[in-house]
């Protein structure tokens, strides 16, 4: 019994202790933003903008035609309850409340969150990080920063392209080929949307986006000695990342709506 209290105690301290490395981690970054130096804007914003298009325009093609076919799922199945329930009005709440945040976390997780702990891993495995501390230039300033703002950018543009394509797409699709009663479907939309709606969204893409990057830099910079760390690293980080974004969904949820 004395063994698996000690166990359970052990695991909680290091959870907290793992917590505590993230919130510091988030409070160097952030201390970048609120005091940035003059020298090396231009390529802050030169690796932002790379880690925008990677993130968010070269996903596009998987997005979409993920959000069409979510659309037109919840479209076609709550159509069925349209003489029970108002229909628009679910298909509000389960897209964007709840599955567009997740989705796009999923996504951004499986492509952007790996390659991001993948790429960090290698630097510090092979010395690249250290030798920017050699060149005098900050890597909180010039690894981390940059791929914060972009990710977590990508992350509330690729949300809001989700919600829209799911949504209209999905009417689309399903007004051209199912024969299912949608009149006035676009207006009751529109009416069952509400602010709180879309801020409680926009507010779980930003934080999903932030939780998301500092993870996965956090693990990426643990790899230390060997290339077998690598795919170590990048496993914890993918977990650990869905992990957080579902309880922060939850906790959000609960919060705004309960």
């Amino acid at each position: 019994m004395e063994r698996v209290i000690g166990y359970i105690g052990r695991k909680a301290i290091a959870s907290i202790t793992h917590l505590m490395d993230l919130f510091a981690l988030v409070f160097r970054i952030f201390s970048q933003v609120y005091n940035p130096p003059k020298a090396g804007r231009v390529l802050v914003r030169r690796i932002i903008v790379q880690q925008l298009y990677f993130t968010a325009v070269q996903a596009l093609p998987i997005l979409i035609p993920i959000a069409l076919l979510i659309g037109c799922l919840v479209i076609i199945e709550f159509s069925k309850l349209s003489g029970q329930y108002d229909f628009s009005r679910l298909s509000v709440l389960l897209i964007v409340r709840e599955i567009g945040p997740i989705i796009t976390a999923q996504l951004v997780i499986l492509r952007s969150a790996t390659a991001v702990t993948i790429e960090i891993s290698y630097m510090r495995v092979l010395k690249e990080l250290e030798a920017i501390e050699m060149a005098g230039l900050d890597p909180i300033r010039f690894v981390c920063l940059p791929r914060l703002v972009g990710i977590t950018s990508a992350m509330v543009g690729l949300f809001i392209v989700f919600d829209l394509v799911s949504i209209l797409g999905g009417y689309a699709i399903v007004w051209a080929i199912a024969s299912i009663p949608m009149s006035h479907f676009l207006y009751r939309i529109a009416k069952a949307v509400t602010l709180s709606d879309i801020g409680v969204g926009l507010i779980k893409a930003v934080l999903f986006g932030i939780t998301i990057t500092v993870t996965c830099l956090y693990r990426g910079f643990e790899a230390k000695h060997q290339i077998t760390e690598v795919p170590i690293a990048t496993s914890r980080s993918a977990v650990e990342c869905f992990l957080y974004c579902l309880v922060m969904n939850v906790f959000i949820s609960i919060v705004f709506y309960l």
